[in-house]
């Protein structure tokens, strides 16, 4: 056969390939899809728990057994970590304002920020940890041994009996933790002061309430209620919404300790500019 008889290889087009249409539509990209799929979550059992709090029956005995659990188990805890503050502050403190001579405001400067500030975030941040990530692991192992479908099944809204007891609990105890924590801070303040640095106790203990007052007082436990009404509704919907069975559950409580410390820390700047 002659060239002339040979046909012609077609040569490759240079011109790009249409782009397929997207039928889906614009999506956002998935870490922002996940973020406000989680806000969407939260504030969803948000109002199914505000709507469920004033309707009774109330459980009362699942409601004094999680204040059992969260208050009365944490206080170990906080006091180790109140009092153990309030020393070290006293002693970066002391040595500091002793260089002006003016080591008798030791007992203002840890009085102060204790009540106004470390007792409600460290506390906040602890009851986060042991009993945020407790509601998380709970509620997600109930989820995925489907305990839960089977309340609904017996016609019992899971978040009115699991839910509410656990976020009115922490609610109400943080705030009477945080005042236990105030008073051992104050403590160890005293004694770290007084007994090992040898400060003037009568000095120290006028000092130590003379520039607080009651606003002082009440605005470190309107933190803490705040802080535990996040902890707790962050815990228990992280745990209400739990996949993947065994290893849901516990990427489940890591992000309930984790969104939980960042709300506390978030929330404190706003709450602090609007309390003071």
């Amino acid at each position: 056969m002659t060239a002339a008889g040979k046909s012609a290889a077609p040569e490759p087009s240079t011109e790009p390939a249409p782009e397929a249409p997207d039928e889906g539509g614009f999506r956002l990209p998935a870490p922002f899809e996940s973020f406000f799929q989680e806000v969407g979550r939260f504030f969803l059992l948000l109002g199914r728990t505000l709507a469920w709090t004033p309707r009774p029956p109330y459980d009362w005995r699942a409601l004094l057994r999680q204040m059992v659990k969260v208050g009365v188990e944490s206080i170990p805890v906080i006091v180790l970590t109140a009092m153990f503050t309030g020393a070290v502050m006293a002693l970066q403190t002391f040595t500091t304002l002793r260089r002006f001579h003016a080591e008798s405001y030791v007992g203002s400067l840890v009085a102060l920020s204790m009540v106004r500030e470390l007792s409600s975030v460290l506390g906040g941040l602890i009851v986060a940890g042991r009993s945020g990530s407790a509601m998380g692991a709970e509620l997600g192992t109930m989820r995925v041994t489907e305990q839960i479908d089977a309340l609904e099944v017996m016609a019992t809204d899971p978040v009115h009996y699991l839910i509410v007891p656990r976020v009115w609990a922490t609610t109400l105890m943080l705030p009477a933790l945080v005042m236990l924590g105030n008073a051992l801070g104050i403590l160890g303040g005293y004694l770290v002061s007084v007994v090992l640095m040898g400060a003037n106790p009568v000095a120290y203990t006028e000092n130590t309430f003379q520039f607080m007052d009651l606003n002082d007082v009440f605005s470190g436990l309107i933190k803490a209620a705040v802080f535990g009404f996040l902890i707790a509704m962050i815990g228990c919907q992280k745990g209400y919404y739990t996949t993947g069975g065994a290893e849901g559950v516990g990427r489940s409580t890591t992000r309930a300790v984790v969104t939980a410390s960042i709300a506390i820390l978030i929330s404190d700047f706003f709450l602090t500019k609007l309390l003071f």
